[in-house]
């Protein structure tokens, strides 16, 4: 008889459900894609609707149910850390303890009345810790019969970085470094410094890092601030803070910013506040820093484990730059990186832990080139006839294409045109970036394709960069990376010979001057520090949009496209043909393709036509 076990994390962000059945992984959401609030904390109702429905089981079915952290610890460590900085803290402590007393402190009754309202059944319900959900997120799906565990975030219940080692069914946490030491949240305080929201903004901070001048002083009299004033980093990679400017302990804000500017001599960024130069070089400094902690960690790791491969997961280990330079520093034959490495991750980890350690069942390790995530294709799909009761509903003009080679050629060509398509097709994505699935898609060569999607299509920030898909066997011609990326995790340099050289004194133009120089052949990927954030394309996990960029390749000689996420600033990635079609109709994308249809605007200006969008989108 198949036994099945749900993972579910919530009521911090990033709330969502996964399923095993037999410890294979039968489906995974984020509660976000479902109610449309970005990050959403609330109990996953939806998502968890969703796996049981994909998986045809009931609640009865369960053989447990796995939540991703222990709230008894978490409340533990708050108190703790209000008693050790009292009588700081004393708003803080207020505006949290009516929700722990009232609520959180009561969680498996909580979550007993929440399962509930899906059916019968009365499944035990099991608290792994956090940072053990984060480390069987991250070893258990891997292609590796072993290796060692890093996990890195803000903070689990005391835990904000542990060291383990996995192998068979066992997972050992070797090191454990506790709050308030942690480098997510060091990372995190600079994203509140430098004007973007915590827990959602520290991506753009890694985007703004390369405008940073390497060569300026003032980018290594910062680094030497952090490393010198705010860390105490070891020769481990282990660390401790300078509580004595950060706020997050018991305060309701990141950092004591009075104590920042006299620091670093410039003011907190407001929030859309003009970039300039200094905040550019801030970022650059905490990534150089974030980076040199990410692979003293990892050098520990090896010393620790001796192990050929390592895996990671927790936010920081979406920080896809030092992932990039970890790999090149050949310490491991190979990293894998749990695609959903945040806190939604957690809920897969969770199941996976209960699966394999409270069950004890063996592991069963998958081909060394595949992993066991299917891809990360593993939310909801729509057929057809959801299709079409949209283009119903809204009376949209589409063309059926009973043959998809037609599909993906035309679509190949209007690309080629400069036009930018949505693309929507088979399960949703599982974890933070889209794969091909639910994407917006331009022509990587193309001078202004940059541009235009982040101004015209995103409406944000205009420096963010964009990554490529590109198919697996043409990667070597493009980037330099000997390795498959298939989750969007890795940055890699664009080859020397691609690249188009600098103009004198280009470290000190004005921003978006750098920004829209021609950087390579393919500039719209291109960053300014000639990187790249690269998926790898594989035929036997995504066929339909393997064959799209090989029609792209065919008809231009290019082997890539520009993928970003389809949705808009502010909004999470859509779910179904529906958001899509909103999204659509609401950007000025030129084509949406759902399934075998395409969708166009009548009397859409051509995109040629449109000469000159800088002075009038430009952001500070």
């Amino acid at each position: 008889m198949s036994e099945a076990i749900l993972g579910l994390s919530a009521f911090y962000h990033d709330s969502a459900a996964a399923l095993l059945v037999d410890g294979q992984i039968i489906a995974a959401a984020q509660e976000e894609r479902f109610t449309r609030k970005k990050h959403d904390p609330a109990f996953p109702a939806n998502a968890l609707a969703y796996v049981m429905a994909e998986s045809g089981l009931a609640l009865s079915d369960l053989a447990a149910v796995a939540f991703y952290d222990k709230p008894y610890l978490k409340f533990e460590r708050l108190l703790e850390t209000y008693h050790g900085f009292a009588p700081r803290g004393l708003r803080s402590f207020i505006a949290a303890m009516p929700v722990w007393i009232k609520e959180k402190l009561f969680m498996r009754t909580m979550l007993k009345e929440e399962l509930a309202k899906v059916g019968d059944g009365n499944p035990p319900v099991l608290f792994p810790e956090h940072h053990l959900s984060h480390a069987a997120s991250a070893f258990y799906p891997s292609p590796f019969p072993e290796a060692a565990i890093l996990t890195l975030d803000g903070v689990g219940e005391w835990a904000t970085s542990t060291i383990g080692f996995g192998r068979g069914r066992e997972i050992t946490i070797l090191r454990e470094l506790q709050f308030p030491h942690s480098l997510g949240l060091l990372y995190s305080a600079f994203t509140y410094y430098c004007g973007f929201k915590v827990n959602s903004g520290e991506y753009k901070l890694m985007g703004l890092a390369p405008y940073g001048n390497p060569d300026a002083e003032q980018v290594q009299r910062f680094k030497s601030l952090i490393l010198d004033e705010l860390v105490d980093l070891r020769e481990d990679g282990s660390l401790l803070l300078n509580m004595d400017y950060f706020n997050f302990a018991t305060g309701l804000t990141m950092c004591r910013d009075d104590r920042w500017e006299s620091l670093f001599g410039l003011p907190r960024r407001p929030r859309e506040g003009r970039l300039d130069q200094r905040y550019m070089n801030l970022a650059l400094a905490i990534q150089q820093a974030t980076e040199e902690i990410v692979l003293r960690l990892a050098d520990t790791a090896k010393k620790l484990t001796g192990a050929d491969y390592l895996v990671m997961a927790g936010g920081v280990a979406l920080n896809c730059v030092a992932n990039g330079k970890l790999i090149r520093r050949g310490a491991f034959k190979d990293i894998w990186i749990q695609p959903a490495a945040g806190d939604a991750g957690g809920a897969l980890g969770a199941a996976l832990a209960a699966w394999h350690i409270w069950r004890g069942q063996e592991r069963q390790v998958p081909n060394p080139q595949m992993d066991n995530m299917a891809g990360s294709y593993l939310g909801p799909d729509f057929g057809a006839d959801d299709i079409l009761r949209v283009a119903r509903r809204h009376q949209a003009p589409y063309q059926h294409y009973p043959d998809f080679d037609d599909l993906v050629r035309d679509v190949a060509a209007l690309l080629a045109q400069g036009q930018v398509v949505g693309w929507f097709q088979g399960r949703m994505e599982w974890g933070p970036r889209a794969l091909g699935n639910r994407s917006i898609l331009g022509d990587p060569r193309h001078p202004e394709m940059q541009k235009r999607l982040n101004l015209k299509i995103k409406y944000r920030e205009g420096f963010r960069p964009f990554a490529p898909s590109v198919l697996h066997e043409e990667t070597a011609n493009y980037f330099e990376l000997d390795r498959p990326s298939p989750y969007m995790l890795l940055v890699a340099p664009v080859r020397e010979e691609r690249r188009h050289p600098l103009p004198p004194g280009y470290d000190n133009l004005e921003l978006f001057d750098r920004l829209y120089h021609l950087r390579s052949d393919v500039p719209a990927i291109t960053h300014v520090d000639y990187s790249a954030r690269i998926q790898t394309v594989h035929q036997e996990t995504n066929e339909r949009y393997w064959r799209l960029i090989r029609a792209f390749k065919e008809h231009t000689g290019c082997g890539l496209i520009v993928n970003t996420s389809f949705n808009v600033r502010g909004e999470p990635i859509v779910c179904t043909p529906e958001d899509a079609y909103q999204c659509f109709m609401r950007t000025e994308m030129d084509y949406l393709v759902m399934g075998d249809y395409r969708f166009d605007k009548q009397d859409q200006p051509a995109w040629q036509e449109a000469k000159d969008w800088r002075t009038e989108f430009e952001l500070d």
